[in-house]
């Protein structure tokens, strides 16, 4: 399973950006997705996580509210709308596929390059 992120970007506080990750190969539906950010000199985050069937949902404490995870497993597409971004939210964010919706990212299998978003002060 190859995993793509795209959709990063720079963007002013309070403004909002889509993520998309499209893997290819494997049965998508029947991973479970993760997004994880990692800013300069900081570990990596957990973000988001969803289910295969997408019906469970999980969030960091500090992205809940405003981010909001979802996938269309008719296109193969998971996605993270960040609503109401901060300069702290300033990170490469990358996808992963998994077996189950994890929050530690050492849990995943398969992982793509991130996209980087950039928010202005």
């Amino acid at each position: 399973v190859q995993l793509q992120a795209s959709g990063g970007g720079l963007v002013q506080a309070g403004g909002s950006l889509r993520l998309s990750c499209a893997p290819s190969g494997g049965n998508f539906s029947s991973y479970a997705m993760g997004w994880f950010r990692q800013a300069p000199g900081k570990e990596r985050e957990f973000v988001a996580a969803v289910s295969g069937n997408g019906g469970n949902t999980y969030y960091a404490d500090s992205m809940r509210g405003r981010f909001t995870i979802s996938r269309d497993n008719a296109k193969n597409t998971v996605y993270l709308q960040m609503n109401s971004l901060k300069p702290e939210d300033t990170a490469v964010y990358s996808c992963a596929a998994g077996l189950a919706p994890y929050k530690a990212y050492s849990l995943y299998k398969y992982w793509g390059q991130g996209t980087q978003v950039t928010v202005s002060s």
